[in-house]
């Protein structure tokens, strides 16, 4: 049951090569903040040939739609889609919530769209442990071959399981997902702070797995006793590694996250801003374009961007020092 995108982070060693076409010239009749192709910036959490084939769809139905040439390059992480968009070397990225409102703060990007799974515009982080004698404060139990406790088979949303967050002592090796990742770095880390009163970025030892897949194999592998992911990220590399189903325990779920989103620089005019945001918002409408978001991201639709969400996911980004 998966229930979140393949989107927070990425360990990919993937070099970041954007170029941009030139502007018209000072006698274009096109507003000289406008460019003549709109790169798209993506960030992977998991296989990134993969999603650069999958972004061949997204490259031409917004082409077809805006009316001018898009592209869609991959970069290392959020941290460099947002160096993109800051640079005038994108014009459009598709980040997690912490990546959205960063991209507000040090890009002066807008917010245009948010992404909706199974009828949701929120997820959660999953908590999961080998170890679950410690952890699991009642039976495990197996649903459609993964392992749970603590009542987060049953939940739809969190949070839940924070009295096994608090056995999650100082010192703990910790299978994060990445530095800029909502659901694999800011929000758990901030859940054991308040659950704790203790400080992560100090008392617990992090690690840095680079995406969800390898945070959810760490764990499975026995490298780290405790790990954590969007939910469910497990589904994603079962099929590959059976210690996954076995020995990989589900314990806590965060506080629900908005969903990650679309952005576009602040830079450009309100009139191409208005067609990039029309064109999402039709590809999400139509069957072929609907296959396409859900080949990238899991896209199952797109919706107005909810401020209020974002302004609780800036006030965690701040509280953790954003």
């Amino acid at each position: 049951m998966l229930r979140t995108p393949r989107l927070l982070a990425v360990g990919a060693a993937t070099s970041l090569a954007l170029s941009l076409a030139a502007c018209g010239g000072e006698d274009s009749a096109a507003p000289a903040e406008d460019p003549e192709e709109i790169v798209v910036s993506l960030v992977p959490s998991g296989d990134v040939d993969s999603i650069t084939e999958s972004a061949k769809g997204l490259e031409s139905f917004l082409s077809d739609e805006i009316g001018i040439p898009v592209r869609a390059e991959v970069t290392e992480s959020y941290a460099s889609a947002i160096v993109a968009l800051k640079s005038d070397q994108a014009q459009v990225a598709m980040l997690g919530p912490i990546g959205v409102v960063q991209a507000e703060d040090q890009a002066g990007a807008v917010p245009i769209l948010q992404s909706v799974r199974y009828g949701s515009k929120t997820f959660h982080t999953q908590w999961f442990t080998n170890d679950p004698e410690t952890y699991c404060a009642d039976e495990v139990t197996v649903v459609e071959g993964l392992k749970y406790c603590n009542g987060t088979d049953a939940a739809k949303t969190g949070p839940i399981g924070e009295e096994a967050i608090a056995k999650v002592k100082p010192g703990t090796s910790i299978a994060f997902v990445d530095q800029g990742s909502a659901a694999g770095y800011y929000y758990p880390a901030t859940q054991w702070g308040q659950v704790t009163g203790g400080d992560a970025l100090v008392d617990l030892d992090a690690q840095f797995s680079g995406d969800h897949d390898a945070a959810v194999l760490a764990v499975a592998r026995g490298d780290y006793p405790v790990g954590v992911s969007f939910d469910d990220a497990r589904e994603e590399v079962a099929a590959d590694e059976p210690k996954v189903a076995s020995d990989v325990v589900v314990f806590a779920y965060s506080t629900e996250i908005p969903n990650d989103g679309i952005v576009v620089a602040g830079g450009l005019s309100k009139e191409l801003r208005t067609k990039v945001t029309e064109a999402f918002t039709a590809m999400a409408k139509d069957p072929k374009g609907l296959k396409t978001l859900e080949a990238v991201y899991d896209i199952e639709g797109l919706t107005p961007v909810d401020t209020e969400a974002l302004k609780k996911a800036k006030a965690v980004e701040e509280n953790f020092g954003g």
